[in-house]
Parts: structure tokens; sequence; C-alpha cells
């Protein structure tokens, strides 16, 4: 039998503190044939549903929409409206089966659970149609998104390498489905529980031990697939927060059985969830230790007030000026996204001092924060277009574009600044301006996680640094305003056997 497909992707973790703002534009989204083209062959959920439909013989498929926008701010509601439009027209022209890349962790304008109001609306459109849906390990699972699709299966990696494999997981269940071969029950606990992104680690710590649980888990008779969520805190609506689906075949009574398992455990190791940040000094010192001690190469200092991946604004100075205070040297700094210094030190040109008011440029209203730039001279080395293809493991091969982009020298550090905000994933953020990050004493980062598995390597150990003040994605809860999140919940609250 042939089967007619609708496969789509519609990404974006919200930030509701972040002050950047997603338009439509944001999400570059690709439409139709362009769509196709985009995500076949890639290393993402759409990607591993495009291969298994056209491995299918005689099956179709449409592909409305692949778009995917940077975390940042509450979705636009005209771009909420126009790419679920497109998923829509897709469902309601007539299909047997649909899959979804989706995040797990979108909040519009008009729509605070996003992927559970785009669900709602397919399955109205669609009441007996199989869905699947494959979720980013940090998406906030609702109850509206688990009972208008057939199947969940999230990413069981942080940083996330498997984006591909969940897909493929979650579009083999599917297929199964369509063909009879299982019939899908599928439950969820969701825990009063907001980890701390930094805490949601797969290598290491409670989330580690809770994924290797729902690994084993599937390994039972009749569970396909278990997945463990650590949430995204600093989505601030009802649902934001830790979950756990369990997807079963026909057998609801285990797969309950299971989901409670899971949920105790992690409930019993939540103040592993929970990071606690130390001074910008100490976090400091312990750098200064670590870049005298044994080995070679640069001590990372991942500054996870502004992560871009978290919504960050990629602009603040809080910790390359401490760093700098605490005369740190030999250091790479960036990205920093600042157009309007790039502007003033391509007018400059390569090899002229500038003096120029550096990052800190965007507002910071969610936070009640206002920062100065602080003013920098240098000389311009290098200038360029900021385009590089990845070689590492997130995204591998694709083009990262950061815009123009300066190297700009301040004699103790050399830092690089761009047009665009980009998470330090790649070592192309640097080589790209003909930095080695390798021969660096210090590397400071914007990003949590990311740059990890390109990074670790090359240095001698990492620091995780704080802001004092605070910035869009610090891991310090207190600095935030939540009005949304349902409470009591750990750790803003006391919560009974916390």
């Amino acid at each position: 039998m042939s089967y007619r497909f609708v496969i789509a992707r519609f990404n974006h973790e919200t930030n509701t503190f972040s002050p950047i703002a997603t338009p439509l534009e944001a999400f570059n989204p690709m439409w139709d044939g362009d769509a196709y083209r985009d995500q076949k062959g890639a290393r993402t959920a759409m990607g591993a549903f495009i291969e298994i439909a056209e491995a299918i013989p005689g099956a179709t498929m449409t592909t409305p929409v692949a778009a995917m926008a940077y975390p940042s701010g509450t979705v636009e509601a005209e771009a909420y409206e126009a790419i679920s439009a497109a998923i829509l027209k897709a469902v309601e022209a007539g299909c047997d089966a649909i899959m979804l890349d989706l995040h797990g962790a979108m909040v519009a304008r008009q729509a605070d659970d996003g992927e559970g109001t785009l669900l709602q609306r397919i399955r109205e459109l669609a009441p007996g149609v199989p869905i699947c849906v494959a979720l980013d390990l940090h998406g906030n699972v609702t109850r509206k998104m688990v009972e208008n699709c057939d199947i969940i299966v999230s990413f069981k990696t942080y940083p996330h390498i498997d984006m591909y494999e969940t897909g493929a997981h979650a579009g083999r269940l599917l297929v199964d489905m369509l063909e009879k071969r299982i019939a899908p029950v599928m439950t969820w606990r969701q825990l009063p529980l907001l980890s701390h992104t930094l805490m949601s680690n797969t290598s290491a710590s409670a989330m580690q031990r809770a994924v290797n649980a729902a690994v084993a888990a599937e390994a039972e008779p009749d569970i396909l697939a278990v997945s463990v969520l650590a949430g995204f805190s600093l989505a601030d609506f009802n649902d934001a927060g830790v979950s756990a689906v369990v997807v079963a075949n026909r057998d609801r009574a285990h797969a309950e059985a299971v989901a409670d398992r899971i949920a105790d455990l992690i409930w019993n190791e939540r103040r592993d969830f929970v990071y606690a940040s130390e001074p910008l000094s100490q976090s400091l010192q312990r750098a200064k230790e670590l870049a005298a001690g044994p080995g070679s190469g640069p001590v990372l200092l991942l500054d996870h007030s502004d992560n871009v991946m978290s919504g960050g604004s990629c602009d603040t100075m809080d910790v390359l000026q401490a760093a700098l205070a605490a005369g740190l040297a030999n250091i790479a700094a960036g990205p920093i996204w600042d157009p309007e210094a790039v502007a003033e030190l391509v007018k400059v040109g390569v090899g002229g001092t500038a003096t120029v008011a550096l990052g800190n440029k965007t507002r910071l209203d969610a936070l009640g924060l206002t920062k100065q730039a602080p003013v920098m001279t240098g000389i311009v080395r290098q200038i360029g277009d900021g385009r590089f293809r990845v070689s590492g493991p997130i995204y591998t091969g694709s083009i990262v574009n950061m815009g123009r982009t300066v190297l700009f020298d301040i004699g103790a550090a050399q830092i690089v600044v761009t047009e665009e905000r980009v998470e330090p994933y790649d070592v192309g953020v640097y080589t790209c301006v003909g930095i080695n990050p390798a021969e660096k004493s210090y590397l400071v980062l914007k990003s949590r996680m990311y740059c990890r598995p390109v990074f670790e390597p090359l240095g001698k150990g990492l620091v995780e640094c704080d802001s004092d003040s605070g910035g869009p994605t610090s891991s310090n809860y207190a600095l935030f305003s939540f009005k949304k999140v349902r409470r009591p919940v750990y750790p803003l609250d006391d919560v009974a056997g916390a």
C-alpha cells in the first residue's frame, strides 16, 4: 500500500525573557520543494523522516515547510500563523500520516503552548491520521501535546548529537503503526521541577542517570520509546519544566509503570537538576589556577549568562571585562554581536587603530538591566565575510554565516566581532579570521554545552562563568520574574518532599 506523508519542521526554543525578537524572517523558512531540498540528507529529525518515506515503495510526501530559528524571544503572531498555516494546508489536502520535527518549548504571542496548539489544530483537521513528533530534549511537554499525537520521541543527548536518530526512531514507530504491527499508547509525567540547562548534560549527573534508565526501559517488552525531557525553564508559561513520556505497544499499564519509575528517579534526584552560580571572581580565580597547571591549550570560560542557543543577546561584556580586570591575557573572545561596531571597524580597515564602544547594546528590559558599553581601543587585524563550513559534530557540514566579521586586537584579548548572533559550536568562529584557538590561554565562549565537543579537546579544562549582574540566559533564577509557570515548583518554591 502506498502512503501519503506530510513532513514538516517548525523549531524554536523560546526564552520569554530574551530581548531578541522572533519575526517570520528569523526562521528563514523554506517552503515546499525548497524545504525538501534543504532537509534531504540533513542530520535532523526531518532529514530522517524524508529518508524513511522515500524508502517505502509508492509512498509520496508533501514537505510544506522547514523552519528553524535560533532561540530568542516570544514568537511573533505573523510568524506562528504563517508557518502553522502551511502545515495545516498540507494536512487538509489529505494524507495518511504526519511526521513533525518540533522543538517543544515554543511560546507564541497567541499560543503559550505553541506545539500543543499546532497539534490540536492538526488533529481537528485530521482526527484519524497517525502523527509522530520528534522533540528536543529541552521541550516542555504539555497535556495538549500528548493528547493530540500518537508518538513522541525526544533527543537523548545534550549537547544534541542525535537529532537524526530521534527522527529515525519516531518515524520507524509511525510506519509500524501504519502497517498495523503496533498500536501505540502514550503516557507522560510532568514534575514540579524547573531544571537548569547546565544540569541537563547527558554525560554527567542526574540527567545522565535518567536517560540511561529510559534507554534501559526501552529494552523491556512492548516499551517502544521512553523520553526524558529536561524542559526549558526560561519559557515562562504554565507547563515549563521536566517531564517523561512513554510510548508502549498496547500495554498502557506497563507504560504507566515505566513513567512512574522514571518520574520517581528524577524527583528523588531533583537537587542534582539545580545549578548554583558562584561569584564571577571565584570562577576567574579557578580559571587562573587551571591555566597555571600542567598541560597545554586554553582554559574555556563559558559565559552561560548570555548563551545564544538559549536566547542570549550575544553582546553582554561582563565576563570579558571581568577577565581583563583580573589580569587574564592571551584571550580569544567571541563572537560578540555588534553590527554597529563592525561598521566602524570596517571603515577603519585592516591595520588601523580604532576606539569603539563594544557590546552591551541590547536592552535587557525583562531583567530590569541597563549595561554600559565599554570603550575599547585596539587594532583591526582581519576583516572577513564570517562564512565557514561546520566540521564538528553539531550541524555537521552546514554553512554558518556570521555576517561581516572583524578581528579586533586590544592587546590582552583578540575579539571576534560579528553582524549576526552565532553560538560558538565550531572552531570556525575563530579560524575564519585567522585565530588558532589552541594557541590561546583563554577562550571566552558564549555557550553552555554546544561548544564542548569541539573546544574541550583543545584545552586543559573549562570554567562555567555567570554574570553577577545577570544576563538573558543566566542560571540564577532569582534574576527572573516568573509570572506564568505553575506554582509551587521546585526550586522556586518549597515543594512537599523537597
